[in-house]
């Protein structure tokens, strides 16, 4: 009956310990340290909120503190949130930190440019976070960048639900969240970004001209349809960092972490139909399928596609030229031709050294056929020349050929660089891969590594004296200047750009 009592009486004193709200603390004296002094939220768009972000605190002290008071700067009335050790709000009293302990503080913002009205553009917005007060005070600085922005996207009606489109047709037929283009939307200026929530549409009888300069932003599952004509009129920059004319595609999300993101946006499809597609000195990256070519001509001069989580460029019975060209990463393949179509690809690299998971797929896919579902499509390629053009990746073959034998199946590779090793003969019986064969494959160079810069941070110029895709280029073959404004020697580099020094790390 003793045993029975003391462990009723031991019961009794855990179940008093853990229902205490408080323990005994001292207040704190102004000796609190930080994981860091200044927050910096990276740029955010108007009205689109930030990440989180961290900050700890820490109590070296021997005593169990309380912080009095621990607030920010603007109080209620700041565009910051906290949540202090999972508690939100903007004020708090009495927050408590054990001996030798520490806290997290995760802070967020979401900030609308024009209230109060701004004149600017751009507007710095900055908080404290404040420990306590008087004598003891300490403080936190907090500072994000906040981007206006003019904001493209489908009506929200009366009833929740949201403006659609309509995909295909029938049985087939789908419908998405996107709007068409109003005719004073159909000019994409350098003055301010935009940032496209769902498809944005293009009519048939409509051209969306997208002027040097210009940043355009896509929310996850968003894009542009164009069943008229796209024109991108980007220009060379003088700064190669800061890129000033090229003209941009790529998520909302600003954070350094989110730079080259795979997949956080759709595509620009170029729907069967379109006229008139051109892209100059563009930059798309970060989609899901960079550029989609549905039976409609597109020209691409000096265009580079990365990071995008399944296609860089995919043409099905497209009608495509292309000059200095760069893809890279891509989560099956940089360039994907299926359907047949008419493709000319002049001193262009086609790259793929994804590492984001396996990879099934080469660098560039040619067929004249697309599988869809049960059912087997084909069409004549009527030509697919490639010349000056370098084709290389990560994986041992970079090039797929697949033809099915009822429709033409038109290629040529002139004074390229592919990579293609097949060391146990697997497609040495394949007449595709019958390298031998001038009128297929003609001064080609295989398996010399091209010497990329850095692949990592797509940067595809070639080492001079050290790249297998040096001096190997026809004469002659337009463009005369490389993607980086170069002249091309005589005889020029295979690839988008000629051959230079490396700068020393």
């Amino acid at each position: 009956m003793k045993y029975l009592y003391g462990v009723a009486i031991l019961c009794c004193f855990i179940l008093w310990s853990s229902c205490r709200n408080d323990f005994e603390t001292v207040a704190s004296s102004g000796n609190l340290e930080f994981s860091k002094d200044t927050v910096y939220l990276d740029t955010i768009f108007t009205n689109i909120g930030s990440s989180t972000y961290k900050l700890k605190v820490y109590n070296n002290s021997k005593d169990d503190i309380h912080i009095p008071s621990l607030k920010l700067g603007q109080g209620e009335s700041s565009h910051y949130r906290l949540n202090v050790d999972g508690m939100p709000g903007k004020v708090f009293q009495d927050v408590q930190v054990l001996a030798k302990d520490s806290i997290f503080i995760f802070v967020e913002t979401t900030f609308d440019i024009n209230n109060p009205p701004n004149t600017s553009d751009e507007f710095l917005y900055t908080d404290q976070i404040l420990f306590d007060t008087g004598a003891n005070e300490q403080k936190v600085e907090l500072v994000t960048l906040v981007k206006d922005a003019v904001f493209l996207y489908p009506e929200k009606y009366a009833d929740g639900t949201i403006e659609t489109l309509t995909l295909g047709s029938g049985e087939d037929a789908i419908e998405i969240p996107g709007f068409f283009l109003d005719d004073d939307e159909l000019t994409f200026t350098n003055e301010k970004p935009y940032v496209i929530y769902g498809f944005a549409a293009v009519r048939s009888d409509k051209t969306l001209n997208v002027e040097a300069g210009a940043r355009v932003h896509f929310h996850a599952n968003s894009g542009i349809l164009v069943a008229g004509s796209m024109k991108v009129m980007g220009t060379p920059s003088l700064d190669r960092e800061a890129m000033e004319n090229e003209v941009i595609f790529q998520g909302d999300r600003l954070e350094p972490s989110f730079a080259n993101t795979p997949g956080q946006w759709g595509y620009i499809r170029l729907t069967s139909g379109s006229t008139g597609n051109e892209f100059n000195h563009t930059t798309i990256k970060n989609a899901i399928v960079g550029i989609i070519v549905e039976d409609s001509p597109a020209i691409l001069r000096n265009v580079q596609l990365y990071n995008n989580s399944n296609i860089g460029l995919m043409a099905v019975t497209g009608h495509v030229y292309g000059e200095n060209v760069v893809i890279n990463n891509s989560g099956q393949s940089s360039l994907a031709i299926q359907l047949g179509g008419s493709y000319e690809f002049n001193h262009c690299t086609f790259a793929n050294y994804w590492t984001n998971g396996f990879r099934n797929f080469s660098a560039v896919t040619v067929e004249n056929t697309l599988e869809v579902g049960e059912t087997l499509f084909i069409a004549d390629l009527i030509k697919a020349d490639f010349t000056n053009c370098i084709i290389y990746g990560n994986d041992r073959i970079e090039l797929s050929l697949g033809r099915s034998l009822e429709a033409a199946f038109n290629f040529s590779f002139k004074n390229s660089l592919i990579r293609f090793e097949d060391p146990r003969g697997e497609f040495s019986e394949n007449p595709l891969y019958d390298f031998s064969d001038a009128s297929l494959f003609s001064e080609i160079v295989f398996n010399v590594n091209p010497t990329f810069q850095n692949t990592n941070q797509n940067n595809f110029n070639i080492e001079k004296g050290n790249s297998g895709a040096e001096d190997i280029g026809l004469s002659g073959v337009q463009p005369l200047i490389d993607l980086n404004g170069v002249n091309r020697a005589t005889p020029p580099d295979a690839g988008a750009y000629e051959s230079s020094v490396f700068p020393e790390e």
